[in-house]
């Protein structure tokens, strides 16, 4: 069989084509295998933790945007993020859409080296995982206890996996919250409040041998209220299995105002074990 001189230049293109193509994606596909899937080698926003809810569920439609600014010396990290709450049987059971939708970061030299990422920021932005929560409140009409079940998926939707900001593995975590008061006034309007939550947290990882990691997930603070403005102080973090920055513990702190449907919620979190980040926010939430 013949080949012509144009096929045989046209062969010679397509393969240097090729090449050029694959030279370009193989440096941080190699790094990748060097990644370590846990919270203290991603960025801020790739192990979320749940939120202390108490036990309780809303009968509102909430729509919050929150503008946060996470800080440590290797990494200064901005993003927003969105939340879209849907009550369902009037209370007893909800539906939770929520996410990062844009994070701008800068890593330093020193960090982008420990974490084996491609770079140290990207022109871009990465955008976060997409977090659906369903919960179910357990007893309508508790007077003493309150007990509320949390089912959760984050999906694989964050980008960014080159720079160590979203591990592009789909995670879980079921959980049960409970609360009870410890003092409170007659219509409840200025209250304290303990509460807590236990569960399992399980995220897929890269390690041929342990393609999951499993987790005890735990959390314990206190709430309290005077009429439209409210605190809430906890810890909260789960304890992994391997044992590789996978055991997060934060201090979460939040003050919450609220006037005729709408609310600004201040929050600082700060990074005790396997969270390097203190983490500042402000969000504006809207009532329905």
């Amino acid at each position: 069989m013949i080949i012509s001189k144009k096929t045989t230049y046209t062969l010679i293109l397509l393969s240097l084509l090729l090449t050029t193509v694959g030279a370009q994606e193989d440096p941080w596909q190699e790094y990748m295998k060097y990644f370590i899937y846990s919270p203290r080698y991603f960025g801020p926003n790739a192990f979320p933790l749940p939120e202390l809810r108490s036990g309780r569920l809303d009968n509102r439609y909430e729509v919050e945007a929150r503008g946060e600014y996470h800080t440590f010396k290797g990494d200064r990290t901005k993003d927003v993020f969105g939340r879209i709450f849907i009550p369902v049987a009037e209370g007893l059971a909800g539906v939770e859409i929520s996410g990062v939708v844009y994070e701008y970061y800068n890593m330093t030299q020193e960090i982008v080296e420990e974490r084996h990422t491609a770079g140290q920021s990207w022109r871009n932005g990465a955008n976060g995982d997409l977090i659906v929560s369903a919960l179910y409140k357990l007893f309508k009409n508790s007077k003493r206890i309150d007990f509320l079940l949390e089912a959760t998926l984050k999906t694989a939707s964050g980008n960014r996996i080159a720079d160590a900001r979203y591990t592009d593995a789909a995670s879980y975590w079921f959980d049960l919250n409970t609360g009870c008061y410890l003092a409170k006034n007659a219509d409840a309007s200025s209250f304290l409040r303990l509460q807590a939550l236990a569960g399992f947290y399980c995220w897929m990882t890269n390690n041929i041998e342990h393609r999951q990691n499993d987790a005890f997930l735990c959390a314990a603070g206190i709430s309290g209220g005077l009429k439209n403005l409210t605190f809430q102080v906890d810890m909260a973090g789960f304890y992994g299995y391997d044992n590789n920055g996978d055991r997060p513990l934060i201090l979460r702190t939040r003050l919450h105002y609220e006037y005729k449907k709408n609310a600004l919620s201040l929050r600082y979190k700060h990074g005790i074990h396997d969270f390097q980040y203190d983490t500042y926010s402000l969000a504006y939430i809207r009532y329905f």
